[in-house]
């Protein structure tokens, strides 16, 4: 399997150009694929780039085409139908939604928060290296910094059960929201001890209507719960 089937390959590429460009003392890769914006180099030059990270000890298992999760295909099967002008993606983590999500829309303005800093750090280098429609923030869901209406749509997966204060973050959620929340939770209890909460839909829609919207929709995927809210303008 060649670089291009196995990776998301401009994004892998991209971390690689941003995390040698802020290691000068190691920073060896070669001026014809560290100077051209992202978008002139060929698929050679990115799988190039992606070989000489690897080569150079960077992990980039994280960029891997892995086959799709059912939780992640359905909800950009629901952007595709939304088609947002901008987007909030909190708890992008490892980037499990946040790589396929800007591999199939790759000129989606992103924004990208965790309260990870390595994570985030890791979300800055790809913009670095020349993703310049993804920004990435280290913050609290519950105490966003972001103006009312800030973002089209909003998407949050696996990230409410692990919230304790989980109803003030879906507020936060809703108040920065100009027109859908994106929410995916599991439906079954699990042995995972970082999990606090286990929702339904009865629940999740009287936390929504308690956040201000009361438009909610619910699909079920592989034992999880995609909620989709409208936001009441």
């Amino acid at each position: 399997m060649d670089i291009l089937e196995q990776y998301f390959a401009k994004l892998a590429a991209a971390f690689v150009r941003g995390k040698l460009a802020s290691n000068q003392e190691n920073y060896n890769l070669p001026s014809k694929l560290s100077e051209p914006l992202l978008g002139e180099l060929v698929d050679s030059e990115l799988c190039e780039i992606v070989e000489f990270g690897l080569a150079s000890g960077l992990r980039l298992h994280k960029f891997k085409r892995t086959m799709g999760l059912a939780r992640v295909s359905k909800v950009l099967g629901i952007l595709q139908g939304l088609s947002p002008i901008n987007l909030l993606d909190i708890g992008s983590g490892r980037g499990t939604f946040l790589w396929p999500m800007l591999d199939t829309f790759p000129d989606l303005l992103v924004t990208s928060i965790d309260q990870d800093p390595i994570r985030v750090n890791d979300i800055q280098a790809v913009n670095k290296g020349g993703v310049t429609n993804l920004e990435a923030k280290n913050l609290d869901v519950t105490e966003l910094d972001f103006k009312n209406k800030s973002f089209d749509v909003i998407t949050m997966l696996e990230v409410l059960e692990h919230i304790p204060r989980a109803q003030e973050a879906l507020t936060q959620i809703v108040r920065v929201a100009k027109r859908f929340v994106i929410i995916s939770v599991p439906s079954k209890e699990d042995n995972n001890p970082e999990h606090l909460h286990l929702f339904n839909q009865e629940r999740l829609k009287s936390m929504f209507e308690i956040a201000g919207t009361t438009q909610v929709r619910f699909e079920y995927v592989l034992n999880h719960i995609i909620a989709v809210a409208k936001v009441v303008n």
